[in-house]
């Protein structure tokens, strides 16, 4: 099988992405498949061989090398951020019917927006902070923020991964400054009541047909909060399996199956909570973790007991059982 692992975006998660893609190849078994690094940039969509660039026909997602045509029987996205994250290639990869892995295109859309994915979940009855929706250009008071949702608070882009434009304000003379960080990602932006208490990451994912939680992580940011800074450059401690007694790993665990299939997700997710009285609340849900060596996931994998190579058979094989669906 050709297999096209697709990596990078138009986002600066693009760098973390392409790292996730490395480890993909890595770890696909080369008996089985025959695997292609492909990525899409804002400066161009290419398959990359021996350093070499081959332009992606966007026409049918094929290339051609020494005058032959090649086209993929399978794409491994994990492009993180847009397009790959919020829907945009799941829809033109469904449109040339070539299967993915990972959720479908409405599930990648309505993930990707925090304000539309707690709209879902609060129907389940998942705990969640108390927030307030915003749009460029709406007018709001830091005082009105504080009376709704208490002080500190939280300030983060309504579409954006990777923490960016992520800010806790401690002090409303801050909150301007947190306004802008935001909207430079996004034209609409999600203010959350700050949670206190334990944070949690934990992986969830359809492994052989079946909801699987990975495992739990407890996230220690040395900074005020688990930024990019902390997810990517060292700043945080990563502990597996996190320190919480039993009965609570089997509420977040619990929990975490359950956001995962209200929002009728397939493939690999990591859904991060704060646990606060006791009660694991939901922030959000990544539906391409990152996947990198030094990443969450693959930490919870191995602690686990089961090969990153096993992982990613069970995805291709997921996602050809799409096709079949498709053409019924």
């Amino acid at each position: 099988m050709n297999i096209a692992v697709v990596m990078g975006g138009y986002s600066d998660e693009s760098v973390i992405s392409i790292r996730s893609g490395q480890l993909i190849l890595n770890n696909l078994d080369k008996a089985k498949y025959n695997p292609f690094e492909v990525h899409i940039l804002p400066e161009g969509w290419d398959v990359i061989i021996d350093t070499q660039k081959y332009p992606i026909n966007k026409g049918d997602f094929s290339f051609e090398k020494d005058g032959q045509k090649i086209t993929f029987d399978t794409i491994v996205n994990t492009v993180h951020g847009t397009p790959g994250e919020d829907g945009h290639l799941q829809s033109y990869w469904e449109l040339l019917e070539i299967p993915y892995t990972g959720c479908g295109f409405y599930q990648s859309a309505l993930t990707f927006n925090k304000r539309d994915t707690l709209s879902v979940l609060a129907k389940f009855n998942i705990p969640r902070a108390k927030s307030i929706y915003l749009s460029k250009g709406d007018a709001i008071t830091a005082e009105d923020v504080k009376e709704t949702l208490g002080l500190p608070f939280m300030v983060k882009p309504n579409q954006s991964g990777s923490s960016l434009g992520v800010s806790k304000v401690n002090d409303l003379a801050d909150f301007d400054k947190a306004l802008d960080f935001a909207f430079a990602e996004d034209n609409d932006i999600l203010i959350e009541s700050y949670l206190k208490g334990t944070e949690v990451s934990v992986g969830v994912l359809n492994f052989k047909g079946e909801t699987t939680v990975l495992g739990l992580t407890e996230i220690v940011s040395h900074n005020d909060f688990f930024d990019y800074e902390a997810k990517y450059l060292g700043k945080s401690e990563e502990i597996t399996p996190a320190r919480v007694d039993a009965a609570t790993e089997k509420k977040i665990r619990e929990t975490a199956a359950k956001a995962y299939e209200a929002l009728g997700m397939s493939g690999f997710s990591r859904t991060d909570f704060i646990i606060m009285d006791g009660e694991p609340h939901f922030i959000e849900i990544n539906t391409n973790p990152g996947l990198s060596p030094q990443s969450i996931f693959p930490q919870q994998a191995a602690h686990a007991g089961i090969a990153m190579s096993d992982l990613l058979d069970s995805e291709i094989a997921l996602a050809q059982k799409r096709k079949v669906l498709w053409k019924k």
